[in-house]
């Protein structure tokens, strides 16, 4: 079959679409026809092998240990492996995996869920990830009520999409920031009120809301606690640039530490790969209040471009891959 593959870490061109051989399924685990899988912006930092805490985490030290990239996954199941119960060959299902950017991937089975009702199967692997994070920074980390005002930094990429579209579903009031190209598809997404970026300031001192995610750049914590209520929550989902040790991820920590002794809520989300969550984001899909927001469909060969474009910060939406 063919796959992505790379041995070692550095930019795009370290990937490599090759023969590999067919996995199997074992314990647990569901062997995936794939009908497509999705860009995240982890595809980079795992591809790169950076910030180098990723390596510290068990990702590979000198070499990634998982060779095949892409992670979020949709197709029809080819077999199941011992002791799974929940799928049988031929049902269609989304979810988290390693190695998706392929023609066969395998998955646990408490990673994916049947594929909802009414959407394309292909489109339904822009979900997990991205859908994931935001469901989760919103409802767990966030605590989102109805008649809130959340801000959504990052509005038109993978996971801004689906924020912008879960902080309506929950009752918020929605404001969207992102650059002058995106705005439209920002306000398709039902968001209330757009902020170009590149031409007015979000945390101008005036306008204030209850709940920040901020799933782009790496703004200081003093300039978005300027955009919160006396008693309102950040949440810094991911984040780019940084040093090569901790990347974005300095924020979280910094955030930590200052979150005892502010009124603010300072808080980071590593998101939850768990099945039930895949479900609450199928009955989203299924109720129409969620639609995933589709830049382009590659193929295989052009995953290497196509993480270089999500990197350099152009996504609107999600980009797919079809093997």
């Amino acid at each position: 079959m063919k796959a992505i593959v790379q041995d070692t870490y550095g930019s795009s061109d370290v990937l490599e679409l090759r023969d590999i051989e067919k996995p199997r399924p074992g314990r647990g685990e569901v062997l995936i026809a794939v009908r497509a899988a999705a860009l995240d912006a982890g595809v980079w930092h795992l591809m790169s092998g950076r910030p180098y805490l990723l390596r510290l985490m068990g990702f590979g030290l000198r070499a990634p240990k998982v060779t095949v990239r892409g992670r979020e996954v949709a197709g029809r199941v080819e077999a199941v492996g011992e002791g799974v119960t929940a799928f049988r060959p031929g049902d269609e299902v989304f979810g988290i995996c390693e190695g998706s950017f392929a023609e066969y991937a395998n998955a646990r089975q408490d990673k994916l869920a049947a594929a909802p009702a009414g959407l394309p199967l292909e489109r339904a692997a822009a979900l997990p990830v991205s859908g994931l994070t935001a469901l989760q920074a919103l409802r767990d980390v966030g605590r989102v009520r109805p008649g809130q005002r959340v801000l959504v930094i990052g509005a038109a990429g993978g996971v801004g999409t689906f924020a912008v579209q879960l902080a309506r579903a929950y009752g918020a009031h929605v404001t969207g920031v992102c650059s002058t190209t995106k705005t439209e598809l920002v306000r398709s997404l039902g968001a209330d009120e757009v902020i170009d970026y590149t031409r007015e300031e979000f945390a101008d001192g005036v306008r204030r809301y209850d709940l920040i995610l901020d799933t782009a750049g790496n703004r200081p914590l003093r300039h978005l606690r300027r955009a919160l209520t006396p008693r309102g929550t950040l949440v810094i989902v991911g984040g780019e640039g940084g040093g090569d040790w901790l990347g974005g991820t300095d924020r979280v920590l910094r955030a930590a530490l200052l979150n005892p002794f502010v009124r603010h809520g300072l808080k980071g989300i590593f998101a939850a790969e768990r099945r039930a969550d895949l479900e609450v984001l199928k009955g989203f899909v299924e109720d129409g209040s969620l639609t995933p927001a589709i830049q382009e469909t590659c193929a295989l060969g052009g995953v290497a471009e196509a993480v270089d474009r999500l990197h350099r910060g152009g996504a609107r939406g999600k980009i797919l891959i079809r093997p």
